[in-house]
């Protein structure tokens, strides 16, 4: 069987004092889940690994299993393969389109449906704007970011499970993991 390259994206860590997960703490717990070629970025939690498991509902239940094993909470996690993350990545650059506020994105554990997308774009104003392209919901904010309506929480009340990341970090992602 061959082996693919998938890449996590864990939700709600390192946050606060109770929700510690160092980044060599999860690779730690990927690789005993019996992952390989495991890499992670930064301390918000992308990891990069191999797997021959091919069901993307299979691979995030055993993440989430290792994690809540190794950390004593649940850890929500949302995989994508390099493919779907170059594509989250060339999706930004169309979607932002002359916007020069901030940009960040929202990857939904699952595909929302037509409706479920029109929700949360129409929960969006003149300043905070949501454009969704896949699995990916691009938040175009203004300057004033911090204190957006348009959040990764308002993204969930429509469209269930998501976790968020800056532009910046998914361009260099897609850049040294999107194959």
């Amino acid at each position: 069987m061959v082996v693919a390259t998938y890449i996590g994206f864990l939700r709600a860590i390192n946050l606060g004092a109770t929700r510690k997960f160092p980044k060599d703490a999860i690779a730690a717990a990927v690789e005993r889940a019996g992952f390989t070629g495991v890499e992670t970025y930064i301390n918000t939690g992308n990891v990069r690994f191999d797997t021959r498991m091919r069901s993307r509902p299979r691979i995030e239940t055993a993440l989430e299993a290792a994690f809540l094993a190794d950390r004593g909470f649940d850890v929500p996690t949302i995989v994508l393969t390099p493919a779907e993350l170059r594509a989250i990545a060339a999706d930004a650059e169309r979607f932002a389109d002359g916007h020069d506020g901030r940009h960040y994105i929202s990857l939904l554990k699952q595909e929302p449906t037509a409706a479920q997308v029109a929700a949360v774009e129409a929960a969006g104003t003149a300043g905070e704007v949501a454009k969704v392209g896949g699995r990916a919901v691009h938040l175009l904010l203004g300057r004033d970011y911090h204190v957006a309506k348009l959040t990764n929480a308002a993204v969930e009340k429509h469209l269930g499970v998501a976790t968020n990341r800056n532009l910046t970090v998914i361009d260099e992602l897609a850049r040294r993991w999107g194959g």
